[in-house]
């Protein structure tokens, strides 16, 4: 699905700007979400996802709260914290408290329930929850984690998610590949992006020019065109960067 409104500008490279201040939002007290395309209350026609991209919500959940245990199917859900803690648990038989930076992924494939809490009883958690309709639907259940390596931590993109478990990576059932980013002012990453593929970047952190047009925390961008893309850091950056099918 294409997404596009007259809000959006288009850089050099043709990527089009998802301004943060742009996406829906959600206060209920102990949750307080942006959603970059149509969820829950938040109903926009014009930003119903991208491509296989579904939901892509920046959630802060309050001190000792969380989401109680609720169903799923046929979409693979991933979960990357920013900060605090996010503790996890599955009808699979998972229970898993996840630390800033590290993903979990739930293939939810014929249906499986799970539940979402910060155990921390004194601070939020930050976190972006993102879903990505898989290739197949009624698959069998399965949960994945990624956690970062000590001895890439300055690299300036890593593989966190893929089809295959490639380097170590979380495992989707998806042909889509994530990338974490990481760039300090004035570094510089670039993507290949394929023909018939789509590209998605979330700022987390920090400010990127991309063709000459900044983006900054909490914006995203998205392209269709093939080619190398580059991004460059204006200030200490952390994102994701989600190719497609």
């Amino acid at each position: 699905m294409k997404t596009s409104t007259s809000s959006e500008t288009t850089s050099a490279v043709r990527m089009l700007k998802r301004p943060s201040s742009a996406r829906g939002h959600a206060d209920h007290g102990w949750l307080n979400a942006r959603h970059s395309f149509s969820f829950g209350g938040y109903h926009d026609p014009a930003h119903m996802g991208f491509r296989s991209l579904r939901v892509l919500n920046e959630d802060h959940i309050a001190a000792g709260r969380g989401f109680p245990t609720h169903p799923h199917r046929d979409m693979e859900i991933f979960s990357y914290i920013v900060s605090g803690a996010l503790a996890h648990r599955d009808s699979m038989g998972n229970s898993e408290t996840l630390r800033p930076g590290q993903i979990q992924l739930m293939s939810a494939g014929s249906g499986v329930t799970h539940s979402e809490a910060n155990p921390d009883k004194d601070n939020a958690v930050h976190l972006l929850q993102i879903w990505i309709e898989p290739a197949s639907r009624g698959l069998e259940p399965t949960y994945s984690e990624w956690h970062p390596d000590a001895q890439r931590e300055q690299d300036a993109k890593v593989l966190v998610i893929s089809p295959d478990g490639e380097d170590g990576s979380a495992v989707i059932h998806q042909d889509a590949k994530v990338y974490r980013l990481r760039l300090e002012p004035g570094q510089t990453v670039s993507h290949e992006l394929g023909n018939d593929r789509g590209l998605w970047l979330q700022v987390i952190r920090g400010k990127l020019d991309i063709g000459g047009t900044e983006f900054e925390a909490g914006d995203g961008a998205s392209s269709e065109q093939p080619g190398v893309h580059q991004f460059r850091a204006t200030e200490t950056v952390e994102a994701l960067l989600i190719d497609l099918p």
